[in-house]
């Protein structure tokens, strides 16, 4: 194919698209409401932009945001800070926060993503949750949901003080898990037993539905600012939320007993949270749009793809099943090919930390590893899934898109 013909396919697909991305602008005009709402009853003002050194004490540009953080999740508080490197990093400590020796973690969602196999113990480490006596096990789905009646057996003949839920996919080919599911689930745990810890790796979900799992029920949620709620204009950072209890002991496992929350000085980071969280509703919905049509383009190519275009969207992922690494890494260096920073490099497998297989990365971000801009990447491992999230705006990531198909079919 030429480039002329992809412009074309690609312009015939959007078109069968409107009424997905009319859904989704419905969404953001939600998002954008509740953020602009958040913004305005917390008295948002210019000195919220200073910065604190040292100790950061009475930083109020930091408590201010996570005021707002808390009541765009519903939550009883929040933590919000540059101090956490990335999601894993949040959810880590916020493992370490809540588990205790002889303490069980089960994750009801499967095996969970890569990044956190040696922070949990399912492989080796010297400072996993296993090595200081924490136990785990984990519940696998059943047709992209939760077994429900493995997990109220193992309720009722296990002493569990944390259930985890990956909402979305990671690097496996399951779905990823909607709100309304997640609500089902959370009703069944409570139902049996109340004081279950429910916590949820919301990574890639935030903005992409009507509800989020502090409002079904969950106890604490954990994401990343290169994510979703940075907008593209965090340069790192991560949010945990829920119920305060939790948070506080979250805070002293970030900083130190006796200080937690109170400390933690933002280096001149507040002005970046606060845009990219304002941006947010638009980027998140310019990225569900690039998957969509991504979705649509693809799949008229031939190409298996999951979530279908018209299929419901939890996060902002698409698969791209090839069944072929050299489709796969076809693929990703085209989406590289199409972005904005190091367009000029062609990525390639190799061996990354925290990751058993071999993975081939396309992110060329002003942010490192920021997966809310156009980016793509997968394991080199059969059955061969690029998984695309991404897109600042539409416009560059229809664009980004085009390139990929040049480089895959050209």
């Amino acid at each position: 194919m030429n480039e002329q013909q992809i412009i074309e396919l690609v312009n015939k697909c959007e078109d069968k698209c409107k009424d997905e991305f009319k859904k989704i602008d419905e969404l953001e005009f939600m998002y954008s409401n509740k953020v602009l709402n958040a913004f305005q009853d917390n008295k948002v003002s210019e000195a919220c932009f200073s910065t604190t050194t040292g100790y950061g004490y009475n930083d109020l540009g930091r408590d201010t945001l996570e005021s707002i953080y808390k009541d765009l999740f519903g939550a009883e508080d929040a933590i919000v800070r540059n101090q956490f490197i990335s999601g894993s990093h949040a959810l880590a400590k916020t493992f370490f926060a809540l588990l205790r020796p002889s303490d069980k973690l089960v994750y009801i969602s499967g095996t969970p993503y890569d990044t956190l196999h040696e922070v949990i113990g399912i492989k080796d480490n010297n400072s996993s949750l296993k090595s200081f006596g924490v136990e785990y096990d984990e519940i696998d789905l059943i047709d992209d949901d939760f077994n429900y009646k493995a997990i109220e057996d193992y309720i009722k003949n296990n002493k569990v003080k944390v259930m985890a839920i990956q909402r979305s996919k990671g690097y496996s080919t399951r779905l990823s898990l909607t709100i309304d599911k997640v609500e089902k689930v959370v009703e069944l745990i409570k139902s049996i037993n109340k004081d279950i810890i429910i916590m949820v790796d919301n990574c890639y979900c935030e903005f992409t539905e009507e509800k989020n799992p502090i409002e079904v029920g969950c106890d604490v949620v954990v994401g990343s600012l290169i994510k979703n709620l940075g907008g593209g204009i965090a340069p790192n950072g991560a949010y945990v939320v829920g119920r305060h209890d939790l948070i506080e002991l979250v805070g002293e496992s970030l900083t130190l007993p006796g200080e937690g929350k109170e400390v933690g000085p933002t280096l001149g980071i507040n002005k970046q949270f606060y845009q990219g969280l304002f941006l947010a509703p638009s980027v998140v919905a310019s990225s569900l749009k690039t998957a969509v049509l991504t979705a649509c383009v693809l799949e008229e190519l031939g190409y298996n793809v999951s979530p279908k275009y018209n299929d419901p969207r939890p996060d902002i992922v698409q698969n791209i099943i090839f069944n072929d690494p050299d489709l796969l890494i076809k693929y990703v260096q085209g989406i590289q090919s199409g972005s904005p920073v190091d367009a000029h490099a062609t990525p390639i497998p190799w061996d990354m930390p925290g990751y058993t297989d071999q993975v081939i990365m396309a992110a060329g971000c002003f942010t490192q590893g920021s997966s809310i801009e156009l980016s793509c990447d997968g394991p080199i491992r059969p059955p061969y899934i690029a998984y695309q999230q991404g897109s600042l705006t539409y416009t560059y990531g229809k664009l980004g898109l085009i390139k990929a198909i040049l480089k895959l079919r050209g």
